[in-house]
């Protein structure tokens, strides 16, 4: 199988690379720039500098590939990074279809999980400046669930999902579908590399076709 990961150089993405790698998958890299992507020197990884915006070009380089899975983010600091996300997200999709890949997996953002019937995105304690990140990620989420021709999946993170977490690798966490997965101190949280864990295996298992799902410990 033949993996397709945009965004290999952001910190969701690097770990993404690295699992499916450890996994022994042909991987095609696709990143703003591809000298920023580590394990270069990797028999199994291609590496490629692609706008994404760039549809047709994206699409050409995606030809051939089992499952895209994109963990694309236009920067937290980007000052239009609503706009810039959404047409980001929309390009992806149209490149994925024009290359006739079916499968497609979206790392989203937590704020799309929903506490008491409220998504997180919504509650007034959400963070002002991730907030225009969020959004587009919810509501791109509510384009691609109207998507027919792809097996999509849209993962939303554990809100407690940061850089520096300790855990590192564990290859444990539990599932969970649009609402958070809490652990008995009333926290939702896991490491990026458990976050990887959980999207390469559902590459396997093929669990959310079509659906929403969440990991955490």
């Amino acid at each position: 199988m033949k993996l397709a990961i945009i965004g290999t150089s952001g910190f969701v993405g690097k770990a993404l690379l690295k699992e499916a790698l450890d996994r022994n998958y042909e991987v095609l890299s696709i990143s703003r720039d591809k000298n920023k992507v580590t394990f270069s020197d990797h028999p199994k990884l291609t590496t490629l500098s692609i706008d994404v915006y760039d549809v047709e070009k994206l699409a050409k380089a995606l030809e051939g590939t089992d499952v895209v899975i994109s963990a694309f983010n236009a920067g937290w600091s980007n000052p239009n990074l609503y706009n810039d996300n959404i047409q980001g997200f929309q390009d992806i999709e149209s490149a994925i279809k024009l290359a006739e890949v079916k499968r497609f997996i979206m790392i989203g953002g937590a704020g799309t999980l929903s506490v008491n019937g409220r998504q997180l995105v919504d509650s007034p304690d959400f963070p002002l400046e991730i907030k225009p990140g969020a959004k587009s990620c919810r509501d791109f989420f509510n384009v691609l669930k109207k998507e027919q021709f792809l097996d999509w999946t849209y993962f939303s993170p554990a809100p407690e999902m940061v850089p520096g977490a300790t855990d590192g690798r564990t290859g444990k966490y539990r599932l969970g579908t649009d609402s958070p997965v809490f652990d008995e101190n009333g926290r939702s949280r896991i490491s990026v590399e458990d976050t990887a864990v959980a999207v390469l295996d559902e590459v396997e298992n093929k669990q959310f076709i079509k659906k929403q799902f969440t990991a955490a410990y």
